[in-house]
């Protein structure tokens, strides 16, 4: 365990499964996170010692320099879908991305992963958008041997796409969808940490690299999927753009006349904004393929972390197969 990585955001959704993979690896990895507390769950990723959760404020040249000193290899996995406090868009993926690929450089830190997003464009009609393709040029100019890596919807256990729906099915007759024709290509979270872990291990040239699944669907057939999953029946109603920017507009309003204390978690206007692109792999761009990823499919994942949310649970098999019984 001669070399050490540090990966902020380390303990947030893409960020554990990268950590368990450098681990694997045989690396030290240093988990740097804003509650050290909450993140003691990854210490048995490797042995004792191995992997360690310490403070990191990515707002701040001191905090990000510290927890950077004698890493061989960086990982920014620090990202936000919504403002909320201090942490805004601009503050965190623009300016937290440059500075630790400045501070990475100035360290003389050899390998540099930068995760992204898809819906980065320096013209994206969302704040969202417009930080993410910001962060990305100040990375290229601070250090362009950087390898960069833009998903699509990342799905997994965790998740909070498919998750947050199927939650909506146990007390929604109804499930409602803003940009139903969008399409998005969902990638599985440890096929997005393998990948970073390429860049870290050098087995990915530096660039830009587009990740994906091998299934492009549209928003409304994801949510049929996801039904079909939780063995449910609900109404899917399309919810028009207008309507939903008034929605998101009502929600923000909450956020900021309550200063943060009603944070809007539900839809923002600048999440309408993205709705309004597809999100899916350029055919031109370098993806999974080039890194010798084999893509994983949403069938085979999705029944392992979903099946709570069936009527029966756990039991639905069962009940199915007795159902099956009785009619032989």
């Amino acid at each position: 365990m001669s070399k050490l990585v540090t990966i902020y955001g380390g303990s947030g959704f893409v960020g554990r499964y990268i950590a368990r993979r450098m681990a694997q690896e045989g690396w030290r990895v240093r988990v740097a996170v804003r509650r050290p507390n909450e993140a003691l769950f990854v210490k048995p990723y490797g042995v004792v010692g191995q992997v360690e959760p310490v403070f990191c404020n990515i707002r701040d040249d001191a905090s990000v320099r510290a927890v950077m000193h004698g890493a061989d290899a960086v990982v920014n996995c620090v990202g936000i879908l919504a403002e909320s406090g201090k942490n805004r868009f601009q503050s965190v993926q623009a300016e937290g991305a440059a500075r630790v690929a400045r501070l990475a450089a100035a360290e003389g830190v050899q390998t540099l992963v930068q995760l992204s997003a898809i819906g980065a464009d320096a013209q994206s009609p969302s704040a969202y958008g417009r930080t993410k393709a910001a962060g990305e040029a100040a990375v290229r100019e601070a250090f362009p041997r950087a390898v960069i890596l833009r998903p699509s919807v990342i799905f997994g256990p965790e998740d909070d796409f498919f998750n947050r729906f199927a939650q909506m099915t146990r007390f929604s007759p109804v499930l409602p969808v803003v940009g139903g024709a969008t399409k998005f290509q969902p990638v599985f979270v440890d096929d997005v940490a393998q990948a970073a872990v390429a860049g870290v291990l050098g087995r990915a040239a530096p660039g830009t690299y587009e990740l994906g699944g091998p299934d492009v669907e549209t928003f409304r057939d994801l949510i049929k999927m996801l039904l079909r999953v939780v063995e449910r029946r609900k109404l899917i109603v399309n919810v028009p753009f207008w309507v939903a920017n008034l929605i998101g507009g009502a929600l923000d309003l909450v956020q900021t006349a309550t200063f943060g204390l009603l944070a809007n978690k539900t839809l923002t206007r600048d999440q309408v904004r993205n709705l309004r692109r597809d999100n899916i792999v350029a055919p031109d761009a370098k993806g999974l393929a080039d890194l010798g990823i084999s893509p994983t499919a949403m069938e085979a994942v999705l029944p392992e972390y979903l099946w709570s949310f069936r009527p029966s649970g756990q039991y639905a098999s069962i009940k199915a197969s007795a159902r099956n019984l009785r009619k032989t």
